[in-house]
């Protein structure tokens, strides 16, 4: 855990250095301009209909757009909290490749690049691997949601989902480095398993970040680094499943 920590606070100054700040930044800005507009939308669709429904009732009734409008905030917020990171990953997946072959290239010292795709070819795969993690993460969290309903089972629902999340945090932000390095997925996945406590200890350390509303917009990006950091320490030396 103390690796992943130092990893962290290390990456948190790469990713604000010159020269890797505009892999932070260009998506950060797109990803706000999108929530923005869709915010400015659905408040301005909504204003209408509650202005048009407040308009039909007593005007003893008046005090529930009180009431309403709260709600309507609460529930973007709770929407912008469970959709912010992954809206954001799928944004930004083709700059935290560049990123992380960036923070590689520091680390290692060397000039040339660790990838020979081009860049349009590095942009699409990331997106590809993207939906892949998208696609490996949903059947579980359905599975998640069944088991909070099944009575017993329930019970260790809660633990679950912290173990999946942590596990999710890892796969997420380590396979940006493995990707570069042409480690496919199902050997990514195998390589996490051979090494599970440094995965579980950095999945855990970005898995309780995240959640800290400000501090998590440069979380994404400076686990993004710290997973090159883990890479190199942990799984590169590693060798290719048969």
């Amino acid at each position: 855990m103390v690796y992943a920590v130092s990893a962290l606070g290390r990456g948190f100054s790469m990713v604000l250095s010159p020269g890797l700040r505009r892999y932070v930044v260009i998506p950060l800005l797109a990803n706000l301009a999108i929530y923005a507009a869709l915010f400015t939308f659905v408040i301005q669709r909504f204003s209408g209909w509650v202005n048009y429904w407040m308009a039909s009732v007593p005007g003893w009734l008046e005090w529930l757009e009180w009431l309403i409008w709260p709600l309507v905030v609460l529930c973007l917020i709770i929407v912008l909290a469970f959709t912010f990171t992954v809206v954001a990953n799928l944004i930004a997946s083709p700059f935290y490749g560049f990123l992380a072959e960036n923070v590689e290239k520091r680390l290692s010292g060397q000039q040339e690049s660790i990838d020979d795709r081009s860049l349009w070819r590095q942009a699409i795969d990331s997106l590809k691997r993207e939906l892949q993690k998208l696609a490996w993460m949903a059947p579980r969290v359905l599975l998640l949601l069944l088991i909070g309903f099944v009575p017993v089972l329930h019970l260790a629902a809660p633990l679950c989902w912290a173990l999946f999340s942590i596990w999710s945090m890892s796969i997420q932000y380590l396979d940006y480095p493995m990707d570069n390095n042409g480690v496919s997925f199902p050997d990514m996945k195998k390589r996490l398993s051979a090494r599970w406590w440094p995965t579980l200890t950095f999945g855990g350390v970005v898995s309780a970040l995240i959640w800290i509303p400000i501090v998590n917009l440069l979380v994404m990006p400076a686990a993004v680094a710290a997973g090159v950091m883990m890479w190199r320490r942990h799984y590169m030396a590693l060798p290719a499943p048969q």
